[in-house]
């Protein structure tokens, strides 16, 4: 099965697929995508890194995550759209979804749907088809408040996984807000107390905050977030290891070598032989 809708004058467009259709054959590297996986466990790589999807977990990926998928699973959906259908940055007040299912710095977003919550997305996706197939003048807006109910179910199932009771609300908009900034501006700020003054906090207060949540301190996500993407230019361009060190904010090539070798164990040439091989 493969629907799609698709506004020319927009660009605005949305494909949903599942396992009688041919994913590898859509070459859609400016889209975002959630996937769910229906069948059993199965591995895919994104920018030179493995990663695992079991049954009936959800991924939420963006266009910078393409996913390589050495074999789909069994039985899956794949929503497919762009931001001219709908843009996550721009709408976060409707469905506070960036630095949790989107953009949530290099933590991959992985949830697990229960056996409740397997029926209730079964049923969305069937509208989804529906809706798909439905040709009139509301099916645009149809089909993007059946997104945005998607992504908010997704983003509570989110929540209630990743952090735990004693976590409040303002804690969570923190640590939120702060993967979003990383994200933003991980070349260009390298150190915590940039981010803490961006959001109006002492950086003890930030590191107090992620560890009563128990998730990474603020500096391994800054960490994690250069090394991921040293790690994509490595392995999916052929631009010089200054050239990507420049790009990611060291001022010596020497700087970003001794970086990238405490964070991966190997030296940025070791690592690009090992990902072409």
């Amino acid at each position: 099965m493969k629907n799609a809708y698709r506004d020319p004058n927009l660009g605005s467009e949305i494909v949903l697929i599942d396992q009688d259709s041919r994913p590898d054959k859509l070459d859609r590297r400016d889209f975002f995508r959630i996937i769910w996986n229906r069948g059993g466990q199965v591995t895919f790589g994104i920018g030179g890194l493995e990663s695992a999807l079991g049954k009936n977990q959800l991924v939420c990926l963006t266009p910078m995550q393409v996913p390589d998928f050495r074999k789909w699973p069994s039985s899956y959906y794949l929503l497919l759209f762009n931001r001219e259908f709908y843009c996550i940055h721009e709408n976060d007040h409707e469905v506070s979804c960036e630095g949790l299912l989107f953009w949530g710095s290099s933590e991959l977003p992985v949830i697990q749907l229960t056996e409740q919550d397997i029926p209730k997305f079964e049923t969305l996706f069937q509208v989804f088809e529906d809706e798909l197939a439905t040709r009139d003048s509301i099916q645009e807006e149809m089909l993007r408040m059946l997104l945005k109910r998607l992504i908010i179910k997704s983003t509570r199932i989110a929540r209630d996984q990743l952090f735990s009771d004693q976590v409040g609300d303002k804690q969570m908009e923190l640590i939120r807000r702060f993967k979003v900034l990383v994200e933003q501006h991980y070349k260009e700020h390298h150190q915590v107390s940039s981010y803490a003054e961006m959001l109006y906090k002492s950086p003890k207060t930030l590191s107090n905050v992620f560890s009563s949540a128990g998730h990474q301190t603020p500096l391994e996500i800054i960490h994690d977030r250069i090394a991921l993407e040293a790690k994509r230019q490595l392995a999916k361009t052929e631009k010089l290891t200054k050239e990507i060190a420049y790009d990611l904010g060291f001022e010596e090539q020497s700087h970003f070598s001794r970086f990238f070798k405490k964070e991966t164990g190997m030296s940025p040439s070791e690592f690009r032989k090992k990902a072409a091989a």
